[in-house]
């Protein structure tokens, strides 16, 4: 794995919380200089955008763009266009089409995107892909709950047009579910609760099934107080499987496998140096699909307005 040097794209509150312990638990990875008209880092530059951080730090090799979803396709098409390796926050992008085109640009430029699904890095997500691989799934129940005030403190984009609401914690779900189930799932119905002073989902309850007939159900909800509740669980073959603590805890018919502590954006960023090293690009839109086919086919019920 080689040595590569970072530039920052957005310092809001998931790069304080996950990008930062991460970059500095990752050896092979430098963080240069950040882009943010709103925010910076002590002790290192910071710039009020991307382009004046990539004019002032040619030698960049890579960017993280961790900005608001409506401004991803601009900012990292402009560092595939110089050259530079690209780390997209999730989801990738606003829309499934501006996706397909960074994926078409980073492919004419050879050099590595990275679609930064972080959940699927929790630990115990490749053993459970691996035990369902050669399973029949009868029933998935997914219950993804949390309180919205405590997870996204004064972000009024995730109300608006492209920041999906519930569904910014409830893709997280929809990554680990298209990950580790063997079949590919269809939307069948969907109920989305709107606030009225807003326009994305407060709530949404949704139902899949795959070609064998399996039934999946899936609850997020940004209205629970106290502790998250990020579980699925998934019976197969007379067996169960459940994928607790937001894919941190594994149990099997009751035997515990795995139970340890996230570390998901340090194998995030592990996995990006990878793929910069074999210039290679690794961009699933499956969990995007899943949202945007939501939004598509959902029944939207209007609900109390939001006060933060």
């Amino acid at each position: 794995m080689s040595d590569f040097t970072l530039g920052l794209v957005g310092v809001g509150k998931i790069v304080r919380d996950q990008h930062l312990p991460a970059i500095a638990a990752t050896p092979n990875c430098q963080l240069v200089a950040t882009a943010d008209p709103y925010a910076s880092l002590p002790d290192l530059p910071g710039y009020q955008g991307l382009e004046a951080m990539l004019d002032a730090h040619p030698d960049i090799d890579a960017v993280a763009i961790c900005t608001p979803t409506h401004l991803r396709y601009s900012q990292a098409r402009a560092a595939l266009l110089r050259g530079k390796h690209v780390l997209l926050e999730k989801p990738p992008g606003a829309t499934l089409s501006e996706v397909e085109d960074l994926i078409a640009t980073a492919a004419r430029q050879g050099v590595s995107l990275f679609a930064a699904w972080h959940s699927r890095f929790a630990p115990g997500v490749a053993h459970a892909r691996q035990w369902l691989s050669e399973r029949h799934v009868q029933r998935v129940e997914i219950e993804w709950k949390e309180d919205v005030r405590v997870w996204h403190p004064g972000q009024a984009w995730i109300w608006e047009v492209g920041g999906m609401g519930v569904f910014d914690p409830g893709i997280n779900a929809l990554s680990i579910a298209t990950a580790i189930l063997p079949q590919p799932f269809f939307l069948q119905k969907a109920w989305l609760q709107v606030p009225s002073n807003a326009q994305t989902p407060i709530a949404a309850e949704l139902s899949f099934t795959d070609p064998e007939g399996a039934a999946i159900e899936a609850d997020f909800d940004f209205r629970q107080p106290g502790p998250p509740t990020w579980d699925m669980h998934i019976d197969s073959d007379g067996s169960r499987l459940s994928l607790t603590q937001g894919g941190c805890r594994l149990v099997i018919d009751g035997d515990v496998l795995i139970d340890a502590e996230e570390r998901e954006y340090q194998g995030l960023y592990a996995r990006f140096g990878e793929l910069i090293a074999k210039k290679r690009s690794e961009v699933d839109v499956a969990p995007l699909r899943q949202v945007a086919d939501a939004f598509l086919y959902g029944h939207r019920e209007t609900t109390d307005a939001f006060i933060e």
